[in-house]
Parts: structure tokens; C-alpha cells; sequence
């Protein structure tokens, strides 16, 4: 199996079926994304109705294609799809991508078994149909009939997202984005007639290059496969999941969608939190998850020392850690309250969470933070840094980052604010620090590493 993912997400030669010259069709987008996203693979068109798409050669059938092709997208009607897969078949095609919907979400399932029992008459692994499709950051192959214009494509990075829901994952994609975190492969695998969401669990446990494995869920196909997965899978690597479908119209409006039979979810929450899954519960959480784990920082315990600018947020952030039930306040030693002393202005009180005051610079948060860092009291740093004060500018974000590498506990940042803000936590994110806007969402956060850790520990 892991051999025909690669061929999927790692192609030398793709032919887009359905490729348009009107750029409002889905086969215009794919191609043009393949172009524009810089794939360094060769690109077949096919339209029986154009000599050339976007300045490339086409061809009225795959059979005509000069050499064997690794990945057909295919997007063309519902109907024709399983002439073309027969097509492909011939042509020795390798893999499929079927972005094409009109299958068994909207109750054609004996259409659907066609194109599942031709794909593997021949052989080809066969993603879809109803999806997106694929997109793997490294090789610069990009399926998603979504223009670049409309959703910005994430940078190079170790998280690996698999959505069954296109909409969904596209949303997701785009957050993913502007967070500044990395992808390292996308897969809508849309109703999951062939490959699911075992398959590409499997396939994603073993690659060196997903350090993270995100995943949005409406149902699972096979139950008992899974859970064997699932007993092997969060040792090896984080396994963070929304799964949707939780109530009856939830579960209606999955199978409506995606065909998916969503499932008892009390029974399907259980199981993954007893194998190690982080559950998110809505799709915010899934993005907060995902940063904390794609940073890699690891905790040293559940002690927390805030460091704050603002002394507002301090005491909104110490209210969260108090109501946590993984969480607590550290309690500065003597030697480190009398070596802040020694460094901060009289007007900053030397208890936690520290406030910095409001002309608070780089200098004075990097006191903090080195003379915090080395409290045996303290496992992990939360600094809050108000960028709308006169003192805190660039020059704190780099000096956070900065200290990241040098200090031997993990530091978390909360920030709230657009604008020179949003630039701030840009600067940050790329520095490896994860940056939250808000003392719930990292709070909330921090407690799904520590969840994780603690599982870790007692599954050694």
C-alpha cells in the first residue's frame, strides 16, 4: 500500500481528465494549479475537444498519452467515469484520483460499485470519488480544484491532514496557512468507495516525512482494522481527530455528504481516546492541536509560569490554568524571585504570573524568561506579549525565538491582535513557537500535549 501512495502523492507523470480551456472548470483549476504550484512531473490533458490546454498538448483519450501515467485525476461527469476508468485500465494507469461527484452520497451506489470494481480489476488504488483529492507539499502535486487566488497553499512542514470532507479540509488548508505551521500532505478522500481512511493511516504511520497526522472523520468503514491500527499508530506518532456525525443530524447529514455511516460516537470517542488520539471538538480545536504538536514541544510536567505584558491577560491566563484539570500555576523558588528582583524595575511584583508592565521590551522579557527557565519549579513558559504596547515590537519576537533554542524548557506564546500583531505571530510561528490568540485556546492546548505525554508514559 505504501508504495501506491507514493505513486499517488509522488508522480512523474499525471493526466488530468477533463482538462477544460474554460478556466471556470474544475479541470482548467487542477491543471493550472499543477502548473502555476511548480510540479516538476509531466502534465497530460485530456479533452477530446482541444488540441491544447493551457499551452500543453492534449489528448482525445489516455490511451493516447505517450507514456504510462502514475496518477489520472479524472473530472468528468459521474456517468462517463466508468468508461474512462476503463480507459485507464488499459492504458496501465497506476493510481486514480476521482474528483468527480454524483456517486453513492446522492444514492448512485451501483455507480459507485462500477467504478470500485473496475479500478481494481486493474489494479488501481483509487481515491474518492466526491473529493478533492491530493496535495503533497514536497513533490508539488495539487489536485484541489481550488484556485491559489482563493486559498493559500501552506508551506513546506511535517503535519499530514486527511479530511473525508473536501470543504472542510480546504477551510482547514487555508487556516493552516496563515498560522504559519507546515503541511507536509493533504488527502479529501471524499465517500472512500476504494482507499479509507485505514489505508492512509497506514501509509502516513510509516512516513518519515509526517511527523503529525491530522484527521477529520465522518465514519469509518472498517472497524476492526482501525482499531488494530489505532493500538500501533499514537506510539509511533500524534494522531489528532475531529469526528463529525455526533448526533442523529449529524449522522444524516454525513451520510448525505460523503455516504459515511457515522456511527455510535460515544463508542468511537472511547476508542480513541484509549488508543491515544487527541480529540478535537470542533474545528478550532483541531487547528490549535495541530500547532501545539507540530512546534514538537515537549512537556516537562504541568507546572506553568506566565509572563505577561498586560496584566489583564495574566490574570484571564491564571484563570484558565486554575480551572484546568491537568494545569497549575508554578510557584517561583526563592533564588528566582530574589534574581528577578535584581533585573526588573520596582514597579513589576515578582509573583506569578509576572507582569512585565506595559513598557515592558526585549531586554526585560529576556531577563524573565532566562532567570524563569532555569526554576526547577517551573516545566513550561507561557508569554504573553501585547504587541499594541510602546515596548514590545519585533525585536521580543526574535528575542523569543531566540530563547526557544537556548533555554531547556518549552515556551508557548499568546497574542491577541491583527495587523503588525499578525506579523508578530507570523515571525514566531516560522521561528518554531506556537502561538495562541486567546488563554483558553492555549490552555486547551496544552493540555492535549500533556494528555498525550501522560498516555506515552503509561504505554511504554
Amino acid at each position: 500500500m505504501k508504495a501506491d501512495l507514493n505513486t499517488l502523492l509522488k508522480p512523474k507523470a499525471v493526466a488530468i481528465i477533463g482538462a477544460s480551456r474554460n478556466p471556470d472548470k474544475v479541470g482548467n483549476v487542477i491543471l493550472k494549479n499543477y502548473i502555476d504550484g511548480g510540479y516538476g512531473g509531466r502534465l497530460y490533458p485530456v479533452n477530446p475537444n482541444a488540441d491544447s490546454v493551457l499551452g500543453l498538448k492534449a489528448y482525445r483519450s489516455v490511451l493516447d498519452v505517450p507514456e504510462t501515467v502514475d496518477v489520472a485525476v479524472i473530472a468528468v461527469p459521474a456517468q462517463i467515469v466508468p468508461g474512462v476508468l476503463e480507459e485507464c485500465g488499459q492504458a496501465k494507469v497506476r493510481s486514480l484520483v476521482v474528483v468527480s461527484g454524483g456517486f453513492a452520497e446522492v444514492g448512485e451506489t451501483e455507480l459507485q460499485d462500477r467504478i470500485v470494481k473496475i479500478a481494481r480489476k486493474y489494479g488501481m488504488p483509487m481515491i474518492g470519488p466526491n473529493c478533492l483529492g491530493v496535495m503533497d507539499t514536497r513533490s508539488r502535486t495539487d489536485t484541489l480544484f481550488l484556485p491559489t487566488y482563493k486559498i493559500t497553499r501552506p508551506q513546506v512542514g511535517f503535519v499530514s491532514f486527511i479530511s473525508q470532507s473536501g470543504a472542510v479540509g480546504s477551510t482547514v488548508l487555508d487556516v493552516i496557512a496563515g498560522e504559519g505551521f507546515g503541511l507536509s500532505k493533504f488527502i479529501s478522500y471524499g465517500n472512500a468507495a476504494d482507499l479509507d481512511e485505514v489505508d492512509l493511516l497506514q501509509y502516513l504511520m510509516d512516513d518519515e516525512e509526517t511527523k503529525v497526522i491530522v484527521m477529520y472523520i465522518e465514519g469509518i468503514k472498517r472497524g476492526k482494522e482501525f482499531v488494530e491500527l489505532a493500538r500501533k499508530i499514537t506510539r509511533k506518532k500524534p494522531v489528532i481527530v475531529l469526528k463529525a456525525g455526533r448526533t442523529s443530524a449529524g449522522s444524516s447529514a454525513a451520510h448525505s455528504h460523503t455516504a459515511a455511516l457515522a456511527g455510535d460516537y460515544a463508542v468511537q470517542e472511547a476508542m480513541f481516546r484509549q488508543f491515544g488520539f487527541t480529540v478535537a471538538n470542533d474545528l478550532s480545536e483541531l487547528i490549535y492541536f495541530s500547532k501545539i504538536f507540530a512546534s514538537e514541544t515537549e512537556p516537562r510536567g504541568n507546572r506553568i509560569a506566565v509572563v505577561t505584558n498586560g496584566g489583564g491577560a495574566g490574570v484571564l491566563t491564571a484563570d484558565a490554568i486554575a480551572s484546568s484539570k491537568r494545569l497549575r500555576m508554578a510557584e517561583l523558588s526563592a533564588k528566582t524571585s530574589r534574581a528577578l528582583r535584581g533585573r526588573m524595575p520596582k514597579l513589576v511584583n515578582i509573583r506569578m504570573p509576572l507582569d512585565l508592565a506595559g513598557d515592558a521590551d526585549e531586554k526585560r522579557y529576556g531577563d524573565a524568561i532566562t532567570a524563569i527557565s532555569g526554576d526547577p519549579n517551573t516545566d513550561m513558559l507561557v508569554i504573553i506579549v501585547l504587541y499594541q504596547t510602546p515596548g514590545a515590537d519585533s525585536t521580543v519576537s526574535a528575542a523569543i525565538v531566540h530563547l526557544k533554542e537556548v533555554v531547556d524548557k518549552p515556551i508557548v506564546v499568546m497574542s491577541t491582535g491583527v495587523g503588525y500583531t499578525q506579523a508578530q505571530k507570523v515571525q514566531l510561528e516560522s521561528g518554531g513557537v506556537p502561538v495562541y490568540d486567546s488563554p483558553a485556546a492555549l490552555v486547551s492546548s496544552l493540555e492535549a500535549l500533556l494528555e498525550h505525554a501522560e498516555y506515552l508514559e503509561t504505554h511504554k
